[in-house]
């Protein structure tokens, strides 16, 4: 491990393109995380639903000595992050392994599915390309080190994170959670901050936005943000201190009024439909895992 760091260390370009094309296939899982999470989660919920209802039924049944019939399994197919394979969603062909090279099986396809010509979403090479750009600006921001592994994790997570949450409005609790830890754990030997600096930090992320949360419900009767923005911004904390913190709610403020005012302005949102907040937390954090500092000493510098 270590004659092979040297030998990044000393081709710095080399690290940098083997960090591309290894988070671009990683982009590739992240479509697969990205749709077939939340559908996993509903799942779950629903066979919850019908365990309950079926244990009351069964209360009642037997109260009344009648027989009840045995219950049914609302998903009799194994449905997770690798089974079932890939296919496309109207002919449900299997999408060939040649195919699933991230972006240039889209390309080959030329957006449509080779058995049906189905259009193919631009957003899969989309997500492919953006995770890899932004791992080999880490590669090449921090080198071969532990910080850049651990950042390019968090990225994952976060590309991840924001797309269930601009399809679903749901940021959930299977990423944000081990995250969190995961930032308290790093911090044990100061990686990005002190370990007190990332206890506060945790803390003040979740209360900050869950103070904002009831302090809106009171005023207004509704709902201003989920637990899970709250959760989102906790990771930022632990990660990389409460320091980051109003950095992180200045930006992620900032561009989310700037885009909802501009959907309204040309219609593609409505004055009161809710917009997920999830994704400017985390290009905001991501911002400031980067940049926060100087950002932070240039804005002092104007004052």
């Amino acid at each position: 491990m270590t004659e092979l760091i040297s030998v990044f260390s000393q081709n710095p370009w080399l690290f940098i393109a083997l960090s591309f094309v290894f988070a671009a296939v990683i982009g590739s899982f992240l479509n697969v995380v990205i749709h077939r999470m939340p559908v996993m989660m509903k799942r779950e919920w629903q066979q919850e639903c019908n365990h309950y209802l079926s244990e009351y039924k069964k209360q009642v049944f037997d109260s009344n000595k009648q027989q009840l019939e045995a219950p049914i399994d609302a998903f009799p197919i194994k449905y997770n992050l690798v089974v079932p394979g890939s296919a496309c969603p109207k002919c449900k062909t299997n999408i060939k392994a040649i195919h699933n090279l991230p972006m240039l099986g889209w390309l080959m396809l030329r957006g449509k599915c080779a058995a049906c010509s189905n259009p193919i979403s631009a957003r899969y090479p989309i997500v492919e390309f953006i995770t890899a750009g932004l791992v080999a600006f880490l590669a090449w921001h921090f080198g071969p080190t532990l910080e850049f592994a651990l950042t390019a994790l968090l990225t994952f997570c976060l590309i991840a994170l924001t797309g269930i949450d601009l399809d679903e409005m749901l940021l959930p609790d299977q990423i944000t959670l081990p995250l969190l830890w995961l930032g308290l754990i790093i911090n044990l030997g100061g990686t990005f901050a002190t370990t007190s600096d990332a206890l506060i930090g945790a803390a003040a992320g979740y209360l900050s936005l869950w103070c904002v949360f009831w302090l809106f419900k009171l005023l207004t009767g509704k709902d201003g943000m989920g637990y899970g923005d709250f959760k989102l911004l906790a990771v930022f904390g632990a990660w990389f201190g409460w320091q980051v913190l109003p950095l992180v709610i200045l930006l992620s403020s900032l561009v989310g009024a700037v885009v909802g005012i501009a959907l309204i302005v040309f219609k593609k949102l409505n004055h009161g439909n809710p917009i997920p907040f999830g994704p400017y937390i985390a290009a905001a954090g991501w911002i400031a895992m980067i940049w926060g500092e100087s950002i932070t000493n240039w804005y002092l510098s104007t004052l």
